[in-house]
C-alpha cells in the first residue's frame, strides 16, 4: 500500500483529497502547510506528495525545495496542485523539477491517473536501481574475494615455506621466495592506494586538493613523457613497443602533476596490459587540437566491444575479466575518469573488437 502525503490549507479540500485516495487504497498523511508535513516526513517517508503552493508558515515551493534538499527524498514524487493557473505559475513550478502541476479545480480521473503513473514510474526506477545495487554488490565482492585472496596467498604461502625450513634453504630460493611475498604485498598496497584515491573523490577532498595545489604548467611535454619512461620496463616485460609522439607546440594547461600522472599512468598500464595480439604496439601522442590539448594512448590490442563502452567508466567494471583474466578491481579506468573531470577535461574512447582502443585525455588549455 502507498502512502501518499497531501499538503493542503483548505480542510474541505485537504479532508476530500484524503477520502478519495483512501477509497484507492491509499493511505494517506495530511498536513496543513509545509512546516507541519516536513515534521510528518521526519517520522514516516511517503510514497508520494500533493501540495497545494498558497499556505501559511512555508508555501509549496518552499516546502518542495525543503524536500528536495535531503538526498534521500529526492526520489518522492511531488505533484503540485493550486489555484495559481497562469502560464508564469506553471512554468516556474515545473522549472523547479516537480513532476506534474495540476489546476484547481481538478478532475477526479486526471489526478488519479496522474497519482497511479507516478506511483508505478517510482516502483519501476526504485526497482531499476535496486537491481543495479545488487550487481554492483556481486561485483565488489567477486572483485575484492579475488583481489585479497590472491596476493595474501603470496604472502603467507611463501612466508610459511621460508619459515618451514629457513635454515637450510639457499640464498638464491629464499630470495626468490621474498620477491613473491613483495608481489603479493605490492597488489595489497595498490588495491589500499585506489580505495584512498576513492574516497577523496567521494568526499571533495581530491577537488579540494586540486583547487589549492594545481599549477599552470608549460612542459606537459616532458611529464608525460616520465610516464611513458616509468612504463618502458613493464611494456618490454610484455614484448609490447613503447612510442611516446608529441607535435609541437603544446600550450599551457592547468594540472595537478600527482593526480594527471595517476591518471595517465593507469591508462598506460591498461594499453600494455591488453596488447594480447601479435603486432604489440602502444603510442602515446600529445598534441594541440582544436579546442582540447590531446593526450592519446593507443594501442592494437584485444579491443572493446561496442556494448560495453557506455559502462566503461563505471567502478568495479571490468572488461572481459573472464576472457583475459586481467588483475584488478575495475576501478582504474573509473579512477582515470574522476580526476581528468577534476581537471576539467574530458576522457574519450574509440574501440574496435580485435583492433586496438584509443583512450583520449581532452584538457582545457590554461586561461592566462
Amino acid at each position: 500500500m502507498a502512502t501518499i502525503l497531501v499538503v493542503e490549507d483548505n480542510l474541505p479540500i485537504l479532508y476530500g483529497l484524503k477520502d478519495l485516495l483512501e477509497q484507492e487504497g491509499y493511505e494517506v498523511l495530511t498536513a496543513r502547510d509545509g512546516m507541519e508535513a516536513l515534521e510528518i516526513m521526519a517520522k514516516t517517508r511517503p510514497d508520494l506528495i500533493i501540495a497545494d503552493i498558497m499556505m501559511p508558515r512555508m508555501d509549496g515551493y518552499a516546502f518542495y525545495e525543503a524536500v528536495r534538499s535531503k538526498p534521500e527524498w529526492v526520489p518522492i514524487p511531488f505533484i503540485f496542485l493550486t489555484a495559481k493557473s497562469s502560464l508564469e505559475d506553471i512554468i516556474q513550478g515545473k522549472s523547479l523539477g516537480a513532476e506534474d502541476y495540476i489546476t484547481k479545480p481538478f478532475d477526479v480521473r486526471e489526478l488519479l491517473a496522474v497519482v497511479r503513473s507516478r506511483l508505478e514510474r517510482a516502483k519501476a526506477i526504485r526497482e531499476a536501481t535496486e537491481a543495479k545495487i545488487e550487481k554492483l554488490k556481486e561485483q565488489i565482492i567477486t572483485a575484492l574475494s579475488h583481489e585479497l585472496r590472491t596476493p595474501l596467498t603470496y604472502v603467507v604461502g611463501y612466508t610459511e615455506l621460508a619459515l618451514e625450513d629457513l635454515k637450510s634453504f639457499p640464498p638464491n630460493a629464499l630470495q626468490d621466495y621474498l620477491l613473491e611475498v613483495k608481489r603479493g604485498a605490492d597488489r595489497l598496497v595498490k588495491l589500499v592506494d585506489d580505495f584512498l584515491l576513492l574516497i577523496q573523490i567521494d568526499t571533495g577532498r581530491a577537488k579540494e586538493q586540486f583547487q589549492r595545489f594545481s599549477e599552470i604548467r608549460s612542459d606537459l611535454a616532458d611529464i608525460v613523457g616520465k610516464v611513458v619512461e616509468k612504463y618502458r620496463p613493464l611494456a618490454e616485460s610484455k614484448g609490447v613497443r613503447l612510442e611516446y609522439q608529441v607535435t609541437f607546440p603544446i600550450p599551457p594547461v592547468r594540472i595537478l602533476e600527482p593526480f594527471f600522472v595517476d591518471a595517465l599512468g593507469r591508462l598506460v598500464d591498461n594499453a600494455i596490459k591488453f596488447s594480447l595480439r601479435e603486432e604489440k604496439e602502444v603510442t602515446v601522442s600529445l598534441r594541440k587540437g582544436e579546442e582540447f590539448v590531446e593526450i592519446a594512448v593507443k594501442d592494437k590490442g584485444i579491443g572493446i566491444a561496442p556494448e560495453e563502452i557506455p559502462n566503461l567508466f563505471e567502478r568495479f567494471r571490468q572488461i572481459g575479466r573472464e576472457k583475459t583474466e586481467q588483475q584488478g578491481l575495475g576501478l582504474g579506468l573509473a579512477i582515470a575518469h574522476e580526476i581528468i573531470s577534476l581537471h576539467g577535461g574530458k576522457l574519450g574512447v574509440e574501440s574496435e573488437p580485435g583492433l586496438g582502443s584509443t583512450f583520449t585525455i581532452y584538457l582545457p588549455p590554461a586561461i592566462p
